[in-house]
């Protein structure tokens, strides 16, 4: 045998088996055996770079290449579905179907609704060569060199009967198992977990390391077809043929020959809900005849012959035993209902969030209360209601501690302010260990030290401040628990090498209020220095993009103490960086001198992407519509108080896409 045929036959057999293993749930070999044909085919891969394949199963592994996505327009359109909540919504779904079609008979495919992120795949002669986000229907980012690490994507697809060209859709997901894992992880690291699988999908989809994208269990259901030459006449028929070429199409696809059986689908689906190794959260219902679809066609957002219904969050009643009152990072105190353990949505709940005293007032809590909870789309459950026929008699109403419960120092509640702050900062443990746990995570310094640790050192006198992590040495950390001369070493270099990070993350890991990343971005970019910074008035403040009077104000606090003044001399001791880079050239200076307000929500960029875009063309951006404003850009939900503004005086409202033509990009 060739060499060349040894390579393609190690990865027709790697191909083979990603699709028994992630695809079938069957695996053939053992692990030790694909490992090792895996190997054998990456050896001949850098021995022969000539038989090189961005399609070889070697590729799953991704690259560290920086991945910035562009934008590329959908073949077909990836429009929304209507939603539906009740029997009824459906009976006048299928009431819309007749009037179009009076005298056809009509069947439905009904799938689960996944809850995931929306990708379509295109496929030509077999081979996966693009994979598009959502985006705004329209145009979707590409994410190829991200989606080709998901295992159970095929490459290249198995058996024959498929188009030359064609699009497949589909929800990129984490299963249950793999988020919880995820987060685990996370926390280990010191990282703040991900709210929901989801949240987590999405975020991991958008790296821009294709390495760090296949480190994580993301998996793929499949679920539409759309080409010129489907070989199938129906919607059922076209998914179980890709599920013979190698596509992940759930068995939980069914047709239903009436609506009752489409109710009955539904009600055995929610059912199953809570014991399914994913999310979903709803059914979705088709139209199985393609030419019927065709017939139905379109509304401006969304196709006339599918529907989502969406289920009613999950909820369950149980006892109030307690209440909590956690103090964080920034000393806000945050009440949280410990509650008799009970079954909600798969998991086992202690504990809900109350979120603030109002909401406590507003839902009336008492003590011994029984409390009806609800988990949607979130992992936290939350607070609904009281059930006010079981409460008993004489319960008293809870009241919000006036006192920090960890330090005693009178709260306090600014206006405009939801929530009650210890004021404490300096004396309050966990505003201190906060402080530090958020210094040290990977968004902030970076150091290799997980939350346990810290409370160690810091239960041991150690750090009182984030200055402290420099002045730690080796023979101080041998005496932790778990500590040995290895582990020792590699947090010293761990520190050491945080004192690289550069001036916007620093500025971040103060952890001030109200100064996540993007607002440290902006103000490194504006003012270039901690010095700078910390001499700037108010209206100079006002002057950066997305920084109001809440954030001004914050900050003037923050650099009015003495002791802040005195922390950032020793880290600037320390070696920290306390000056901004170089600024990398505008992209285009079409954009110079003019100042933006952002309002809205639009299709072709985030928010931050926008306001990153208008930066790099050479703008700036404000929080407020101001007379030193140059335009308001609107998007869909405008605020009307802007809008308003910008009238009286006189600024003009451009779209996104007329900020595009003013930058040179039509």
């Amino acid at each position: 045998m060739s060499i060349e045929d040894r390579i393609r036959s190690l990865r027709e057999s790697l191909h083979y088996h990603d699709h028994c293993y992630y695809v079938l749930a069957r695996p053939e070999i053992s692990d030790a055996q694909y490992d090792g044909m895996m190997a054998e085919l990456q050896r001949l891969e850098q021995e022969y770079p000539q038989y090189a394949d961005p399609l070889s199963p070697t590729q799953r592994v991704g690259d560290d290449h920086d991945n910035a996505f562009t934008q590329e327009a959908h073949g077909y359109p990836m429009l929304s579905l209507g939603n539906a909540y009740s029997f009824d919504e459906l009976r006048d779904f299928e009431g819309r179907i007749t009037r179009i079609l009076p005298r056809e008979p009509v069947e439905y495919a009904c799938e689960l609704k996944y809850d995931g992120v929306s990708i379509n795949l295109k496929y030509e002669g077999g081979r996966l060569v693009r994979a598009l986000t959502r985006g705004d229907g329209e145009k979707g980012d590409d994410v190829t060199a991200n989606v080709r690490t998901i295992r159970s994507i095929p490459l290249q697809l198995r058996g024959s009967g498929y188009p030359g060209s064609f699009e497949i859709r589909g929800e990129i997901i984490l299963t249950n198992e793999g988020f919880a894992k995820m987060n685990r992880e996370r926390e280990e690291n010191g990282e703040v977990p991900f709210a929901n699988p989801r949240n987590a999908a999405a975020g991991t989809l958008k790296l821009q390391h294709s390495a760090l994208v296949a480190r994580r269990p993301l998996d793929c259901f499949l679920y539409q077809l759309a080409g010129e030459e489907l070989p199938f006449a129906t919607h059922v028929e076209n998914l179980n043929a890709a599920r013979e070429w190698g596509f992940k199409v759930p068995s939980y696809l069914t047709r239903c020959h009436s609506l009752q059986e489409v109710f009955a689908y539904i009600e055995k689906s929610e059912l199953l809900r809570d014991s399914l190794p994913f999310n979903i959260d709803g059914i979705v219902i088709k139209v199985d005849s393609i030419r019927q679809q065709q017939l139905l066609g379109y509304t401006a957002k969304s196709p006339r012959w599918a529907i989502a219904f969406k289920f009613r969050a999950k909820q369950a009643v149980t006892r109030l035993l307690s209440v909590d009152y956690q103090v964080g990072r920034t000393g806000a105190v945050t009440p949280v209902a410990n509650l008799e353990p009970v079954l909600l949505a798969g998991t086992v709940v202690k504990r809900a969030s109350l979120h603030n005293a109002d909401q406590m007032a507003l839902l009336g809590i008492r003590e011994g209360d029984w409390l009806r909870i609800e988990k949607g789309g979130e992992i936290i459950p939350k607070v609904v209601a009281v059930e006010l026929e079981r409460r008993k008699a004489g319960s008293l109403p809870m009241v919000f501690p006036e006192r920090c419960p960890v330090c005693g120092s009178a709260l306090v509640r600014q206006k405009g302010e939801a929530r009650h702050f210890c004021p404490n900062d300096t004396g309050c443990p966990p505003q201190i260990k906060g402080r530090l746990v958020h210094f040290v995570s990977r968004r902030a310094m970076d150091i290799a030290l997980a939350e346990a640790t810290v409370e160690q050192l810091y239960g041991r006198g150690l750090l009182q401040n984030v200055a402290d992590f420099y002045r730690l040495r080796k023979e101080q950390l041998l005496q932790l628990d778990r500590f040995a001369d290895r582990s020792a070493d590699n947090l010293i270099s761990s520190i050491e090498a945080s004192r690289q990070v550069p001036f916007e993350r620093v500025l971040y890991a103060l952890g001030i209020r109200y100064v996540g990343e993007t607002v440290a971005r902006r103000l490194a970019a504006h003012f270039r220095s901690m010095e700078a910074l910390s001499r700037a008035s108010r209206e100079e403040l006002m002057q950066v993009g997305e920084i109001g009077d809440i954030i001004a104000d914050s900050l003037l606090s923050y650099f009015s103490d003495d002791r802040n003044r005195q922390l950032i001399s020793d880290l600037q001791q320390a070696g920290l960086q306390m000056t901004a880079g170089e600024t990398p050239a505008p992209r285009s200076g079409l954009l110079a001198g003019k100042i933006f307000v952002l309002s809205g929500v639009f299709t072709r960029f985030s928010r931050e992407g926008m306001q990153q875009f208008i930066e790099e063309n050479g703008g700036r951006c404000s929080a407020s519509v101001s007379p030193s404003v140059h335009y308001v850009v609107g998007g869909d939900r405008m605020g009307p108080a802007k809008r308003e503004k910008a009238r009286q005086l006189n600024i003009p409202v451009i779209t996104e896409d007329e900020l595009l033509v003013m930058a040179g990009r039509p």
